[in-house]
């Protein structure tokens, strides 16, 4: 069977830190022999949440748009890398969307806390960028805070954490060595 990997872009900017991050992680993982799919959020068709909460008993959200391609690239995913900028200190518009939409797909409701509709045998890796140099990124909250929401809805959907990166600084354009050691090691982790 083929380990098959979900790339999702929740950047406004394909070229700039967070899509050169992904598409780094995306040429490691084929040469590793994964299956990768691609989604870009800013290039597809994805409505606002109703809050009708159908999706908790149908595990699919009633609204039809592109969240079902999604939700099924998911489900079939052994690794999904979300990469998304840091807005606020927290992930961009597109990103939160797309978690409020895939409520009842990654969740069950019970009587006391969620119960994970997917396996603990996925992995999950996080990348993001923001201007605020480090340590300062860190310590005011905002590459931390990103990843922080992030990590919040891939846990409770039972997803296992495979590892982060965070760009953080002023400059986007040359890809820091650092971070693509960084990015290679935890590919070499979760083989």
């Amino acid at each position: 069977m083929k380990r098959k990997l979900l790339a999702i872009l929740g950047s406004p900017h394909k070229n700039r830190a967070t899509g050169k991050m992904l598409d780094y992680a995306i040429k490691i993982a084929e040469q590793q022999g994964y299956v990768v799919d691609y989604i870009n959020l800013y290039e597809k068709n994805i409505a606002y949440c109703k809050g009708c909460r159908a999706c908790i008993k149908s595990q699919n959200c009633v609204v039809k748009d592109d969240i079902q391609e999604i939700s099924r690239l998911l489900k079939e995913c052994s690794i999904v890398i979300l990469a998304a900028p840091v807005y606020w200190a927290n992930v961009p518009a597109v990103v939160k969307n797309m978690f409020d939409r895939l409520l009842g797909v990654m969740i069950e409701e019970t009587q006391t806390f969620p119960k994970p509709r997917f396996s603990n045998e996925q992995k999950y890796i996080l990348f993001t960028a923001c201007n605020t140099p480090a340590p300062f990124s860190m310590l005011f909250g905002q590459s931390t805070g990103a990843i922080r929401s992030m990590k919040a809805v891939f846990n409770t959907s039972g997803m296992k954490y495979g590892g982060s990166c965070a760009w953080t600084g002023m400059n986007k354009t040359i890809f820091p060595k650092h971070l693509q050691r960084k990015i290679k090691r935890i590919f070499g982790k979760i083989k």
